[in-house]
């Protein structure tokens, strides 16, 4: 009569499978705030570029208008 219990070499690779299995369940949370917060990191910096072009701007509208004698 077989035995209900699998053999211990096929319950091995199932425990690995398992435990794969639970690593990338913990993984892709962390993953995900990983990516949240590349986002967060270039968007910061893309505000900083976009207010800097801004002054940039602001400064030589500012030299072209003295430049032109204030008109």
């Amino acid at each position: 009569m077989p035995s209900a219990r699998p053999a211990p070499s096929r319950r091995l690779p199932r425990l690995a499978l398992l435990g794969i299995c639970g690593l990338l369940l913990l993984a892709v949370p962390a993953g995900c705030s990983t990516t949240q917060e590349k986002a967060q990191i270039q968007q910061a910096r893309a505000k900083h570029i976009l207010a800097a072009r801004a002054e940039r701007q602001k400064q030589k509208h500012r030299h072209d208008k003295h430049k032109d004698g204030g008109n």
